[in-house]
């Protein structure tokens, strides 16, 4: 029996992956009293006065949104907010059983760019932080720009974001095997969605010079009337030596190739063509670009994927419990990008270095230590850049 058929009957049985909990005693004229009416007028009355108040008298300090329109779930495209509320509630269940933090999904029935905004601005009062999931490119890059500039709590979309970090510890763990420094390298990233731009610019924030951009056409070339705005942008500062060809020529002597978009789009040719030690981060669901065995047979030297069935899966899975935890116990208003480099060096160095081999660069997802790592780490990075409101 295959995952599929053997997490649908699971979820038949589960009747659904979270609930709600009582936190206070109800048991009596007293109890009620206090926990209701009358006596919650008072805490009422005191976030009248003072709105941030609403996080120290309600759960509000620990609980996340996990929003989503449906539009681009897994692997599995537009199939509806309803459609995308298994995925929700397991990233719920996943907030929990690793920051403990209380996430409530969310799924809007709209593709209407301001209706999402504006719904999530809405109910943002309820919440101590906005956690954006499965919304379709380019449209989730403006939803969360401007959310992140109206809205003073956390707003993080993971599907960028999350997967560029645990991308970025991936790699720096990979160039230590290789002896390779992330500012002499030439990376490739194959797929231009919203995972892919995020990966890049990351990438370059976290010292990676030489960055070509691939997608479906070829390589990504600026000058290119027919990209959309994100890529127009992207080009500005990736592919700076204007080299144009498809995805083989662009992967000719090059020490990194990230993939996150279709199987089988790599041939071990192209791996063949790399630089000497290439690392290949196949990332593709269910099929990645290239099989693991493949590529290595064609010279790679050392290969992660998005998949659990294989040695160094790279999952964002190790970025967002943490790294809301630590913007939560911060009081963040923000997740910059010193918050996030943070993360992927945490991450990073959960892998002791006499453990680190070709078949361990990351840590399991399971690992509760590296998520309370990844807290800590982004925590102390909230209160040294000043977006903390702990007084």
């Amino acid at each position: 029996m295959g995952y599929g058929e053997e997490s649908l009957k699971m979820h038949e049985k589960w009747h659904g992956k979270i609930e709600t909990k009582v936190r206070v005693p109800i048991e009596s004229r007293q109890d009620l009293s206090l926990a209701y009416t009358p006596g919650v007028a008072q805490p009422c009355l005191e976030i009248h006065d003072d709105v941030e108040k609403s996080f120290e008298l309600t759960r509000r300090w620990n609980t996340v949104a996990v929003i989503t329109d449906g539009t681009a779930v897994l692997g599995l495209g537009d199939i509806g907010p309803e459609a995308g509320m298994p995925v929700m509630e397991g990233k719920a269940a996943l907030f929990k059983e690793f920051g403990d933090v209380d996430a409530f999904p969310i799924c809007i029935k709209s593709k209407d760019t301001e209706d999402i905004i504006r719904t999530i601005e809405l109910i943002s009062g309820s919440f101590g932080g906005i956690n954006l999931e499965d919304i379709s490119a380019p449209r989730c890059f403006e939803v969360e720009t401007r959310l992140k500039k109206d809205l003073d709590i956390p707003v993080f979309h993971d599907d960028q974001h999350g997967t560029a970090i645990v991308t970025a510890a991936a790699l720096k763990n990979a160039l230590k095997l290789a002896g390779k420094k992330a500012e002499d390298i030439k990376v490739v990233i194959n797929g231009a969605g919203a995972a892919g731009i995020a990966i890049a610019k990351f990438l370059l924030a976290y010292g990676v010079k030489d960055i070509i951009m691939c997608a479906s056409h070829g390589i990504l070339c600026e000058g290119d009337p027919k990209l959309n705005a994100a890529k127009q942008e992207i080009v500005k500062i990736t592919n700076l030596s204007h080299l144009k060809g498809t995805l083989a020529d662009a992967m000719k002597g090059a020490d990194v190739f990230v993939g996150v978009s279709v199987a089988n789009c790599v041939t071990k040719d192209m791996v063949r063509s790399m630089a000497e030690k290439p690392i290949l981060f196949t990332c593709a669901n269910p099929i990645p670009e290239i099989l693991p065995d493949d590529a290595k047979e064609a010279g790679a030297f050392l290969v992660g994927t998005g998949s659990s069935i294989y040695p160094n899966q790279i999952n964002n899975v190790l970025v967002f419990p943490g790294l809301f935890r630590g913007a939560l116990d911060a009081r963040a208003n923000t997740v910059n990008i010193e918050m996030m480099i943070a993360a992927a060096d945490a991450i990073a160095d959960c892998v002791p270095a006499d453990k680190l081999a070709l078949d361990y660069i990351l840590p399991v997802a399971w690992n509760k230590d590296a998520h309370k790592a990844v807290a800590k780490a982004v925590y102390d990075a909230a209160i040294k850049t000043g977006v903390s409101k702990l007084k």
